[in-house]
């Protein structure tokens, strides 16, 4: 087993919080946090310690159909597995790191739409993830927890809910405001990293029926490999994960039109269907899955090397 973050990392944590300056508590005034790059160099340097050799993108030429499309005035999602914290600033890195031009433009056009835990939970947490321009929701799970708590009564409750509403309200402008601007919105639809023996961590959420009707089209990023793994013995403080050596492969789908997509999914549903929003982004992590199996065999005959 690797280090933990915490061990491995924690001789930088003085100066990441110091160059902090993103918002501790989450309101509709500051839901969009751009990217405070004085902190991004360490998350490089992770990377670059831990993902191994052949480590990268896959299927390039997807990545770089969907951005030509977004720069002719398409509005475009990614909707991407989620196992890992380093998900994201991966997907950045490899676009960054790739060596043409267009990549490295992509890589500075993304913007994602991450919870309020990342900003609220631990000043260190929130300063790793200010490193990446984000758009920030309150999540329905986070919501659902407040309201199952018994100890809280309806009048906190309500209040919640409105604070919910208003934060995501905003969301939502912003990120018709970004998708003005040619910018790209990331999107994991679990809404969770993947956790080993909670298949529920890997149901996608309803809500991202909504993103299919926003955007023109879409790219499904699978994602094998992980150099930052979940605690066991300490799952809920993102500090204790684990850092282990690994390949690394950020897998495209061919761009896909978002409309023609939903309503393929939702004209094939019978009448009665329960829930049809839900069959949309179970559709979409299926085909996650699937790409997700197909990738797996090659990655692991490029770990034989190691």
């Amino acid at each position: 087993m690797g280090p933990t973050l915490i061990q491995r990392y924690s001789n930088y944590f003085e100066a990441i919080k110091s160059n902090s300056m993103a918002a501790a508590k989450i309101d509709e005034s500051n839901i969009y946090q751009e990217a405070n790059l004085k902190n991004r160099q360490i998350m490089w340097d992770m990377i670059g310690e831990y993902a191994l050799k052949g480590s990268g993108l896959g299927n390039v030429e997807n990545f770089r159909e969907f951005f030509k499309q977004v720069n002719e005035g398409k509005r475009g999602l990614i909707l991407s597995e989620h196992y890992t914290n380093l998900d994201l600033p991966e997907t950045i890195y490899f676009l960054e790191k790739n060596g043409e031009k267009w990549a490295e433009e992509f890589s500075r056009k993304i913007v994602a739409i991450a919870g309020m835990k990342l900003n609220e939970s631990d000043p260190t947490v929130r300063a790793f993830t200010e490193a990446f321009t984000r758009i920030v929701i309150y999540p329905t799970r986070s919501l659902n927890k407040v309201e199952s708590k018994e100890e809280i009564s309806e009048e906190e409750k309500k209040a919640e809910e409105m604070k919910a509403r208003k934060i995501n309200l905003a969301a939502m402008r912003t990120m018709d405001e970004c998708k003005k601007r040619g910018e790209v919105i990331l999107v994991y639809p679990a809404g969770t990293r993947y956790r080993e023996g909670k298949p529920e961590t890997k149901r996608g959420l309803r809500e991202i029926d909504s993103y299919l009707r926003l955007f023109d089209i879409m790219i499904l990023v699978s994602i094998n490999g992980n150099c930052l793994r979940i605690n066991p013995a300490n799952p809920d403080n993102m500090l204790f994960d684990m850092l282990e050596k690994d390949i690394v492969l950020h897998t495209a789908s061919p761009v896909i039109n978002c409309k023609e997509f939903r309503n393929s999914v939702l004209n094939a549903l019978p009448p009665e269907t329960e829930d049809p929003k839900q069959k949309t982004v179970d559709r979409v992590m299926e085909l996650l899955e699937k790409q997700h199996e197909e990738v797996e065999p090659k990655r692991l005959e490029m770990l034989k090397n190691f």
